[in-house]
């Protein structure tokens, strides 16, 4: 199968080339959306990541040009119009799980370094300045930290947190307020809100989840919220978040995503003017840490996506059961 790789980085094609394959990859750095969709003529499949655009224009461009599979090599799909895949008879498969593990420990680590000021203090030993102004953080023992969203990832983060004494609060549609499951008590959106400490997203974004975290949320949060977000940027409110922040209802913010990062992450912008005011206006505060989408990016997580993504193809070639990792 002749694959068109989209949104390629140089570890896309040290992990896909080193899988035993038949396949063909042709690798292109451009992000696929109808402009680019041309670049995969001659190709059986093209294989996305998570900033790639599927819309419908784009999709019918693809199925104009043959294509019959959307191998996606991330978990998350909201960036594809699955109505429209479905009409044009286009297989959507992804990966559904690689390592819940890398994403759950970013998490921890960003809410560490955030509470505990690991970005600021190595900065200032660097120039020198020893001093402990202004970093002080608080014990994370005796808190309430609520997760939203306890699939794979969202329970691993809490295994991980349980080991540090917190209260653990969870929100996730499949389970019932006041079930109570290995010491973490399921409740509601508006609990967690009003009583975490720290709120930490593990959910997919999808039309209930968009902007789960907005202005009206924050409101009912406690003052000086802890918020991390390494699920998808449209979780999160950016501007909401920054209004939050200014009035210190937001007391740290830490984010591995953000709702307009295509173009941005996983790019070198260092010689570019950035035009995102939003973003730009983030890295202002002290008390923000932005990472950029690295939360998967183990070496374990990326041989799993790209042994799945290997495997996807080869199902689909052979027309073998994908159900587990078909998106329907």
């Amino acid at each position: 199968m002749k694959v068109a790789v989209f949104s390629t980085q140089p570890h896309d094609r040290q992990f896909l080339q080193a899988e035993e394959n038949s396949h063909e990859w042709v690798f292109f750095e451009n992000h696929l959306r109808e402009a680019t969709a041309s670049l995969a003529e001659g190709c059986d499949a093209v294989c996305v990541f998570v900033n790639d655009d599927l819309s419908e224009s784009c999709l019918k461009k693809l199925h104009e040009l043959g294509i019959r599979l959307i191998a996606l090599r991330c978990a998350g799909f909201n960036n594809v119009d699955l109505p429209a895949a479905k009409e044009l008879g286009l297989t959507v498969l992804r990966v559904p799980e690689y390592s819940p593990y890398a994403v759950a420990e970013h998490t921890l680590a960003l809410l560490l370094a955030l509470n505990r000021h690991i970005h600021k203090a190595y900065t200032r030993v660097r120039d020198g300045n020893f001093s402990l102004n202004g970093l002080m953080g608080f014990d994370l023992r005796g808190k309430t930290v609520g997760v939203i969203g306890v699939g794979k990832i969202g329970s691993v983060f809490c295994d991980l947190l349980s080991g540090f004494g917190v209260k653990l609060l969870a929100y996730d549609p499949t389970q019932e307020a006041g079930t109570e499951v290995d010491g973490l008590r399921f409740t509601d959106l508006d609990t967690i809100f009003s009583e975490s400490d720290v709120i930490s997203l593990h959910c997919p974004l999808t039309p209930e989840t968009h902007h789960v975290i907005d202005a009206e949320s924050l409101a009912k949060c406690k003052d000086g919220l802890y918020l991390v977000n390494t699920s998808r940027g449209g979780l999160v409110d950016a501007d909401a978040a920054i209004q939050s922040l200014k009035s210190g209802k937001l007391g740290g913010l830490a984010l591995d995503v953000y709702e307009e990062e295509a173009g941005l992450f996983f790019e070198d912008c260092s010689d570019d003017i950035i035009g995102d005011d939003i973003l730009m206006r983030l890295t202002t505060f002290p008390n923000v840490l932005l990472t950029s989408h690295q939360a998967f990016f183990t070496h374990e997580a990326v041989s799993e996506i790209a042994r799945v993504t290997h495997d996807n193809l080869d199902v689909f070639e052979q027309g073998g059961d994908y159900s587990g990792t078909e998106v329907s």
